[in-house]
């Protein structure tokens, strides 16, 4: 008998993980980047790749397109393509940190000219939206200002407002817009989106349709980010999530590679704030894969969040409530890791089988001859963004 029950199985079949599409891109440091073999050529060839994790895992339904790194001629051309390949397109990402005109800010900057052409790059990414079926436009700004005095703190906050309420106006009927913030990076001293909170401010001001995003490697060292999942699920603010690992910042490392006990206590506080196979809550992979292979990258990355996933439905609720509330504070924590030391890889290769998929996604897709005729087929292939 399996140590998941069905209630847990039908939860975890319903589970889609969204991919980025430039993860399959070549991408790395500051330093190098390193070329792999069968490196996509265009994003057509990026979705192609993506739809091979959906293939061997049936968890990666969508696939996430970064705007001007994947623009096409025809973007309803691309998601017929995406669709005949089974799967769909997903989140829209705007860029608005690869211009020299967006040195000192892009939709904060104090000449009304260069938050206008801003403005206008987000316009032009809900256009994408409305060809794809997209639902979410992602902002992330690379904002801030590096020296005490050097920019209006507050002013630049106030111009982020005011041009998030335009970008904000133009959405339809059944789109969002998600704010994603960061820390530092490359903004030293401060950064005009650095926390949930002022993420939260921002949207909250906007309205029904403007959500938080939260990037899991967005966080200083010692941030207790379970907490905030729980509060911006409990205040109905969280959007969607963008999966990576880190050791020191923000390191685009492979989910749960540097500390899966955190991505189980994220998972969990999902599962307890009613946010897993919440319509309201995307989940999604935000990585760059610098020394591994970009495809078994992302099988192993969407295979972790499905495992710590099954970890946390195995939680005893009722145990646990009942140890929380006596304030049996050691018998807690074992409902807590006896779950998590809960091995569910048998469990789950079993699953697949009685579904028709792998016992092993990652030994069948390096079986299926996919990676050695990608190598053969495609030459030039590009960096994920800077250079594509």
């Amino acid at each position: 008998m399996s140590i998941l029950s069905p209630e847990s199985l039908a939860v975890l079949e319903k589970q889609g993980i969204e991919l980025p599409s430039w993860a399959f891109g070549n991408s790395g440091t500051r330093f190098k980047v390193f070329g792999t073999p069968g490196t996509p050529r265009d994003p057509w060839e990026k979705i192609a790749d993506a739809a091979q994790v959906n293939q061997y895992t049936a968890l990666a339904p969508t696939v996430a397109l970064h705007i001007p790194w994947d623009v096409v001629d025809s973007y309803s051309d691309l998601r017929t393509y995406a669709e005949d390949l089974g799967v769909a397109l997903g989140t829209v990402n705007s860029n608005t940190f690869q211009d020299d005109d967006y040195k000192f800010g892009a939709l904060t900057h104090e000449d009304a000219a260069i938050r206008r052409k801003a403005i206008d790059h987000h316009l032009a990414c809900i256009d994408v939206m409305d060809a794809t079926g997209s639902r979410d436009l992602k902002i992330w700004l690379a904002e801030g200002s590096n020296y005490p005095g050097q920019a209006d703190l507050r002013g630049r906050q106030d111009r982020l407002q005011d041009s998030l309420q335009k970008i904000y106006d133009r959405l339809g009927e059944d789109q969002r817009l998600v704010l994603e913030y960061k820390f530092f990076e490359p903004a030293f001293y401060h950064t005009d989106v650095p926390d949930w909170g002022t993420s939260y401010a921002q949207v909250s001001a906007l309205g029904d349709k403007a959500m938080v995003c939260l990037d899991t490697g967005h966080h200083a060292p010692g941030t207790n980010i379970e907490f905030i999942v729980m509060q911006l699920l409990r205040l109905g603010k969280l959007g969607s999530f963008d999966f990576n690992s880190r050791f020191y910042a923000d390191d685009d490392l492979i989910v749960g590679a540097a500390d899966p006990f955190q991505l189980f206590r994220i998972l969990f506080e999902v599962v307890r704030g009613g946010g897993l196979n919440n319509p309201d809550v995307a989940f999604m992979l935000d990585q760059c894969h610098n020394v591994e292979d970009k495809i078994p990258g992302q099988i192993r990355s969407v295979l972790n969040v499905q495992e710590m996933t099954a970890r946390a439905l195995l939680v005893d609720r009722e145990a646990l409530t009942a140890a929380q509330k006596s304030g049996d504070v050691l018998a807690a924590n074992a409902v807590f890791m006896d779950a998590f030391y809960t091995d569910v890889r048998p469990a789950l290769a079993d699953w697949r089988e009685s579904r028709g998929l792998a016992a092993d996604p990652m030994a069948a897709y390096l079986a299926s001859g996919y990676p050695q005729k990608i190598a053969a087929d495609r030459v030039g292939g590009v960096q994920a963004g800077w250079g594509a």
